[in-house]
Formats: C-alpha cells, sequence, structure tokens
C-alpha cells in the first residue's frame, strides 16, 4: 500500500522522501524518484507532512518514537491500527497536527491512485492536505475533527469487506460441493441486485485458486480484531464477527502471505 502510495505522489509531482523496514522493498521507489532514506529520521527532516502506512499501532509508534515533528509539520497516519491504536499515536504527536486517515482500497487502487481517504483532523490542515490526498486518491471524506473516526468509518467499512468476501466464499465452496460449477454462482448473480464488482473479482480468484496478495489474509485476521474490539466497545453483537475470524485465522494458518479470497479454504476443510 505504501509503495502505490508513494507511486501516486511521485506522479502528482511532490517531492517525495520514503523509508522501509525492509531496505530493498524502498530501493525500487528510489528508480522511480523519490529519495530513499536511511533512517526515519532522515525521511521525516525537512518534510511538510508525514505518512504513516505500516502493519498496525505497535510498529507505527516504533518508528514514529523520538521523531522529530516540532515545526510546520503535519502527521497523516494512514496505516490501519484501530481505535485503541489510533487514540495511542494521537498522543504521541503531541502538539503536532495529527490526521486519522485510513484508505480503502487494496494494493491495484493504490498504484493507480484511486484509493478513497476517510479523514478525520484538524480544519485548519485541510487545505495543505489536499494534493497528498488527490494524488493518493479518488475521494476524500472528512469525517470530522476528532482523532479516531476515520477508523471508526474504517472499521465499519472494512466488516463489511470481510463479510462479503467471507459470504463469497461460502457460496463458491456450496456450489462446487454441491457439483455445479462455481463459476455459475457469480453469473446468476452477475447484474442484478445481489451483485458486486468486490464478490466478482475475489469470486473468480477463489475459483482459479489465485491468490496473490492484493489484501492479505494476515492483515484480513488483524482487521477482524480490531472491528472485535469496537463492536464491544460500542455494544453491538459480535457474532458474525466472530464466526468470520475464526474463518479467516483458520484459512491463515501456515498461508499467510496469501490474499484474503484464500478464506476459501476455510469453507473447503
Amino acid at each position: 500500500m505504501g509503495a502505490g502510495m508513494a507511486r501516486s505522489l511521485l506522479r502528482a509531482g511532490l517531492d517525495v522522501a520514503v523509508w522501509n523496514r525492509s531496505a530493498d522493498k524502498a530501493a525500487p521507489l528510489g528508480e522511480a524518484g523519490a529519495r530513499v532514506a536511511e533512517t526515519p529520521a532522515e525521511a521525516v527532516a525537512g518534510a511538510d507532512v508525514v505518512l504513516t502506512v505500516l502493519f498496525d499501532a505497535d510498529s507505527t509508534a516504533e518508528v514514529v518514537r523520538g521523531l522529530d515533528l516540532s515545526g510546520d509539520v503535519v502527521w497523516v497516519q494512514s496505516g490501519t491500527v484501530g481505535l485503541e491504536g489510533t487514540s495511542r499515536l494521537a498522543e504521541l504527536a503531541g502538539s503536532t497536527p495529527f490526521v486519522d486517515a485510513p484508505v480503502l482500497g487494496t494494493r491495484k487502487p493504490a498504484e493507480e491512485g484511486k484509493l478513497t481517504v476517510l479523514a478525520a483532523g484538524p480544519e485548519a490542515v485541510r487545505d495543505r492536505l489536499a494534493p497528498v490526498f488527490e494524488a493518493i486518491g479518488s475521494r476524500t471524506v472528512w469525517v470530522g475533527e476528532r482523532p479516531g473516526d476515520g477508523h471508526r468509518l474504517k472499521l465499519a467499512v472494512n466488516s463489511w469487506v470481510l463479510s462479503i468476501t467471507a459470504a463469497t466464499a461460502q457460496a463458491v465452496a456450496l456450489t462446487r460441493g454441491l457439483g455445479v460449477a462455481p463459476e455459475a454462482f457469480l453469473d446468476a448473480i452477475a447484474g442484478g441486485p445481489t451483485d458486486s464488482g468486490y464478490a466478482q473479482v475475489k469470486g473468480r480468484a477463489m475459483i482459479a485458486g489465485e491468490f496473490t496478495p492484493s489484501f492479505g489474509i494476515d492483515g484480513a485476521v488483524k482487521d477482524a480484531d480490531l472491528i472485535l474490539e469496537a463492536m464491544r466497545a460500542a455494544g453491538t453483537d459480535d457474532r458474525l464477527m466472530r464466526a468470520l475470524h475464526e474463518q479467516y485465522r483458520v484459512a491463515a494458518d501456515h498461508r499467510d502471505a496469501e490474499d484474503m479470497a484464500a478464506v476459501v479454504r476455510a469453507f473447503n476443510t
């Protein structure tokens, strides 16, 4: 996600410095025009906007803690880290303007600059961030000024994404198990009120057994955990999400490098 977003920023003509815990992953961005930093401190030096896209709150805090984010800089936090994680990172930001801005989309939209940004943060910095958000996304939804509101909406959307993907896996596995070609399920819903582009893309990947990561199944397990925490805090019934979490967890065992479409494996056991 971060690499795709960096490429979109470069295409927009912005000055981009990048750092990754795995240096080999950052190297291709240097060839695309980014300045590849050897340390996080070097990456943020002189920056107007610091954008973090790491796996979870712990890794984000580890990288950001101790960095000099003073001066006229805005921290945009786009990794999906949950409500408690967002609160912790906002506190770590101190007096630095902090924008909670998770994104909707997978690897391909990130590379094409077609993400949807769900942002929450001070109104005073929104104009400054417009070139950044316009570069990485096709749409920005400002949810409010309270840190965490971007994540509240993101977790609700991700609960739907996890649900529709698992429901597609269930239908594909059931169709196949009943002796009917699973493609017939996708053909049956195509163009109707129950169809969706996501079901078609993930369903065809499931049928073909092609699980090149777009949204990794390890990320699906992590996000299900974060959604469960949010549901408990909100007081909403979490039985469906607990069942979904278990299906993704079962599919992820020893296969955490695969796409979330691999959840179909849990329905084939």
